[in-house]
């Protein structure tokens, strides 16, 4: 569960970034293609955050969608997994986008 690792670190970031100021909110955004739990991230922010000025920020979580190239005819399509078929057959792909894990956005109380 690499989440834990990841969901400390995004808590030391925006800690780092409010400048000792309480955070109200936590914008992420979590590619469907990153290999990164949404639900994993959600479950360990509350552990991470207890005691600093994130405690109790409410954590919103944007998931795009995998874009991907089919090497094989060139059809673009979406994945909600790292892995998928084109519908030529094809497994050859171009990932274009999903692969996002950032912070997009934090408010402060």
């Amino acid at each position: 569960m690499h989440e834990l690792g990841i969901t400390q670190e995004i808590v030391e970031i925006v800690i780092a970034r409010a400048g000792g100021a309480r955070i109200a909110r936590i914008v992420l955004e979590v590619g469907k293609l990153s290999a990164v739990l949404p639900d994993a991230i959600r479950f360990c922010f509350d552990l991470c955050s207890e005691g600093t000025s994130a405690e109790g920020a409410v954590l919103e979580i944007l998931e795009p969608p995998g874009r991907v190239r089919c090497r094989g005819c060139a059809v673009e399509f979406s994945l909600d997994r790292p892995f998928g078929r084109c519908v030529c057959g094809g497994t050859d792909l171009d990932w274009l986008g999903g692969e996002e894990l950032s912070i997009k956005a934090m408010e402060l109380a």
